[in-house]
């Protein structure tokens, strides 16, 4: 039996359109991804990221390269494939003509559980996910929200060895989503292995114990987070507050091409590349222009090193100014 609970070795993936060249979604991806771990497959719109794991849930046929799920072809043995996995696509996956309790009931059944089991497991869910007031709703007059919380539901009824999430916390509430993220590190303590994709960075910094950033088809990294960061280690983060707002601030910090630059109210939070010397002197710069109330240094984070890695080019390094 196979150490890694998913293998992918040259994978392709070609969409062909009418009177256009074919358009090349996975470009040759290889990757492999061991037992127990929480995995986050990252990019921007357009990646390759949920056609990566249409292809490992059997729901799209790859070009050409090979994948495999607990050691399964997905080609060549989707069956078993399916009866290792359990899905959350962006797409709603959830029968609409039926009720809450019978959508989840439904699906325990299917993977094979008797009545008592199933029963008792819904009632389990329909708890955890605050699900009580609409179970007898049909899932058609349920809200968007409602519907993805339902959908994600059901990777909890079953103890499928892999668990592929994609968009996961889309339409939750922060309470229900940090539940959800709990449950998640629990279920791969015991060893299931849980695979994401999420625009949501903090989501992926805080759960994923290893990472691979895709763009265009292609990796462009791979590690945890710690080795990441490696990757931009002259990146950082000032985030400052004043009592108000200096003049022209804005245009002053854009002259610098920062990685991310936000300005709300009084509030700034800019992440750039350069040294720490120069960083720190762009921090007095500021706090000369205004009272400060607050002022933070601090490594890149995630988003920083996504957007270093997946934007068009890198600039060169501007002066930070003295004013």
């Amino acid at each position: 039996m196979s150490e890694y609970a998913l293998e992918v070795e040259g994978l392709v993936k070609e969409f062909h359109r009418r009177d256009q060249p074919p358009l090349r979604a996975v470009d040759g991806l290889s990757f492999r991804v061991r037992r127990g771990c929480i995995f986050g497959l990252l990019g921007p719109n357009g990646a390759g990221k949920t056609t990566t794991l249409k292809i490992l849930t059997t729901l799209v046929r790859p070009t050409a390269g090979r994948a495999a799920v607990m050691g399964y072809d997905v080609l060549h043995q989707p069956l078993a494939v399916r009866r290792r996995i359990a899905v959350v696509l962006q797409e709603t996956a959830v029968d609409l003509f039926l009720s809450v309790r019978d959508n989840l009931l439904s699906y325990v059944r299917f993977h094979g559980l008797d009545r008592y089991e199933a029963r008792r497991r819904t009632a389990r869910a329909l708890e955890q996910f605050h699900l009580l007031d609409a179970a007898g709703s049909k899932v058609m007059d349920l809200s968007g929200g409602l519907r993805r919380r339902v959908q994600v539901a059901k990777v909890f009824l079953v103890d499928t060895p892999v668990v592929f999430l994609d968009e996961f916390s889309t339409g939750m509430d922060p309470i229900l989503k940090r539940e959800v993220m709990d449950r998640l590190r629990q279920e791969a303590a015991r060893g299931r292995t849980i695979v994401l994709t999420t625009q949501i960075l903090s989501e992926a910094e805080e759960l994923c114990d290893d990472i691979l950033i895709l763009h265009r088809g292609r990796p462009v990294a791979r590690g945890d987070l710690n080795t990441l960061k490696l990757l931009s280690k002259d990146v950082y983060e000032l985030s400052l507050t004043f009592d108000a707002l200096p003049a022209g601030l804005r245009e002053e910090l854009e002259q610098l091409a920062p990685v991310r630059l936000t300005i709300h109210n009084n509030s700034v939070e800019i992440a750039l590349r350069a040294e720490e010397s120069r960083v720190l002197e762009l921090a007095s710069a500021l706090a000369r222009r205004a009272q400060l109330l607050h002022l933070e240094v601090r490594g890149a984070s995630l988003e920083d090193i996504f957007l270093e890695l997946t934007r068009p080019t890198a600039g060169t390094v501007p002066e930070v100014p003295s004013v």
